[in-house]
């Protein structure tokens, strides 16, 4: 079988069991009683779902099986394209929870489908996994293994929802927030190799998909803790488990902005690697649970400056729930069959999913019949409608958890920004993402964020920075006698920091003393290896002509002041139970670096001449992030 180089969307159903039900009228279904009334109409106003269905009858009797819906929506895809069952050589589904422990979805949906024998699929997760189904069946396509795959995301979750599970406990927000916006509902696509003759198709171009579980906690889950002997097949019974509360479905919301916050990471990583730019999309169809995640979502877009205009997003959440992972397709169905797609727009699909924190992202280009293929690559380049700005966004006031969920780049994009700073900018920010990440690898910092950092742990924290910072003044000199007339400012600037890092290191042995330390074993103490590399390399740039690539360096090291270290203050001093005069060498940079974060980002804007010297700064940013995060790894060496 040949192989082709492209991959089709040709035919797009959907199912949705019984008639749209209100807020009252889902109630009913549900069973739900006077008490928890009011949480129940906090979540019902907050997630915005006027109208949703449910497999359930106004008794709350199942009237289908999960399968039935994904066969359901299966064959009103093959019926939109007008394909026999026969045809199809592989059906990939995607599911929170089937109807059976055992065989997988997938066999299960294929088994009532019937037809020929054919590669079965069956994704596992929660909202992303018809979005892991769709690129597992796009390569077997694009590989020339099948001529036509289908692809499923299907939930029925109402039965799990009803009041009977929820007896005898309290109500949660968090199983009261998924138990009034999760819906039922099965979504369908037909992938084939070229576009269908008949009409319009939608290529796709890309897709990324990423997991964070190896740095992220469970978030939304079913079945008890991941500890063995507290999962509901470790009791005597499952009716235990069922009593404790163990398979009923949670999910701890307050976590949610750390999950857009890495959406964000992912989507402006995909704008810098050329992927796409927000001018050049035309249409985005993006999962999110509840209305009032849309404006947590377009405020982190807008404050990073990579905000598509908002008339450009589509959703029905409104009127058919949250389907979890149907939703996609469910959404791109209904956009499909409105009309809403003309040749040569490109639509762009995101599914963040909390379960333990995975992203999913696609663009698909609308093309007309008998587009031809290209030769030799898969993906479309991304149409640019104008300059990139991207600045790295926080969430908002939430404390930093304990977990590493991305603290923003300390350096922001502003209006008035030419393209030399925003190309700045953007390199900065990827410089800052894998610093941070190198940063919160090291033991001592996953201590001091998990909270078990102990006195000793402080004490060699000061020791070890103590070598480096009583070098910062003397290499912020140098860097100032090396620069020209023609860089007065960065030669000021760099005068006026040197003394105040002269100072800063008085501060740092007074809270070692503090915490009983003495002079002797700080000032006797040598540097590590990591801050020997540093040293060495900072005076070595400080030494060259107009060494203007040392901001690159300061927006590490003033970055890290800014961003993490007032965070360690706090958390060191809660966990050891510290007095502010003992934490004050780390107060004061997080506080004062702020100012001077300020100031370096005015030097970055005025006094960068070029590309090449732009190159340069983030050269150095890359180089002292990586010597800065050996530094710290040393201290437990």
């Amino acid at each position: 079988m040949t192989a082709f180089p492209n991959v089709y969307l040709t035919g797009f159903g959907a199912y949705l069991p019984g008639e749209p039900l209100d807020a009252e009228q889902i109630a009913q279904r549900l069973g739900a009683g006077a008490r928890g009334a009011g949480l129940r109409a906090r979540v019902l106003a907050a997630n915005g779902i006027r109208t949703r269905h449910y497999a359930l009858d106004e008794h709350g009797a199942v009237t289908m099986l999960n399968e039935e819906l994904a066969a359901a929506a299966v064959q009103e895809a093959l019926k939109d394209r007008d394909l026999p069952l026969e045809s199809v050589g592989m059906l990939a589904a995607g599911t929170t929870q089937g109807d059976l422990l055992v065989p997988g979805f997938g066999s299960m949906v294929h088994g009532r489908l019937g037809g020929p024998p054919m590669e079965v699929l069956s994704a596992g997760g929660v909202c992303a996994s018809s979005m892991a189904a769709l690129s597992a069946a796009a390569r077997a396509v694009r590989l020339g293994e099948h001529d036509a795959a289908v692809v499923v995301g299907s939930e029925l979750v109402s039965r799990s929802l009803r009041q009977s599970r929820y007896e005898g406990d309290r109500a949660s927000f968090d199983a009261e927030f998924l138990r009034w916006t999760l819906s039922d509902g099965a979504g369908a696509v037909v992938l084939e190799p070229r576009p269908r003759p008949d009409g319009l198709s939608l290529r796709l171009d890309w897709m990324h998909l990423v997991s964070y579980a190896g740095e992220r906690p469970v978030c939304m889950s079913a079945g008890g803790e991941p500890v063995a002997g507290r999962t509901w097949l470790d009791g005597p019974d499952v009716a235990t488990a069922e009593r404790a509360g163990l398979v009923r479905l949670r999910q701890d919301v307050k976590s949610l902005p750390a999950l857009f916050r890495l959406g964000l990471r992912e989507y402006m990583g995909l704008v810098r690697a050329g992927r796409f730019t927000p001018d050049g999309i035309d249409h985005v169809l993006c999962h999110y649970s509840a209305e009032h995640f849309r404006g947590e979502i377009f405020g982190l877009l807008r404050e990073a400056d990579l905000m598509i205009d908002e008339q450009r997003w589509f959703t029905n959440l409104h009127t058919r729930g949250n389907t979890g992972a149907a939703s996609i397709f469910v959404m791109l169905e209904e956009a499909w069959r409105s009309g809403r797609f003309t040749p040569g727009e490109r639509i762009l699909l995101i599914v963040p999913e909390s379960g333990r924190y995975s992203l999913a992202f696609a663009q698909l280009t609308c093309v007309a019949a008998g587009e031809a293929d290209g030769v030799g690559g898969t993906a479309a380049p991304a149409r640019m409608g104008g300059p990139v700005r991207v600045a790295a966004a926080a969430a908002g006031a939430a404390e930093q958890s304990a977990e590493f969920s991305g603290t923003p780049s300390p350096l922001v994009a502003q209006d008035g920004d030419g393209e030399l700073v925003r190309w700045t900018v953007l390199e900065l920010a990827r410089v800052w993402e894998a610093f941070e990440r190198q940063v919160r690898a090291t033991p001592l910092v996953r201590r001091i964020d998990t909270g078990t950092a102990t006195l000793d742990d402080y004490r060699r924290l000061l020791v070890h920075l103590r070598q480096q910072v009583v070098e910062g003044g003397r290499w912020i000199s140098r860097a100032a006698s090396n620069f020209s007339v023609e860089m007065f400012a960065l030669r000021s600037a760099a005068i006026k920091h040197a003394a105040e890092e002269h100072r800063d290191y008085q501060l740092l042995e007074r809270d070692f003393c503090a915490v009983g330390g003495s002079l002797e074993q700080i000032r006797g103490a040598r540097k590590n290896i990591g801050s020997e590399a540093l040293s060495a390399y900072v005076f070595h740039q400080a030494s060259q002509p107009d060494p203007v690539d040392l901001l690159g360096a300061m927006f590490v090291i003033e970055g890290l002041g800014a961003g993490l270290v007032l965070g360690w203050a706090r958390a060191l001093r809660e966990q050891l139970d510290l007095r502010e005069d003992q934490v004050s060498f780390l107060s004061y940079h997080g506080e004062a670096d702020d100012a001077h974060f300020a100031e370096l980002a005015h030097l970055l804007r005025e006094a960068v001449p070029d590309r090449a010297a732009a190159a340069r700064v983030v050269r150095t940013a890359e180089v002292v992030a990586r010597l800065y995060a050996m530094q710290l790894a040393e201290v437990d060496a």
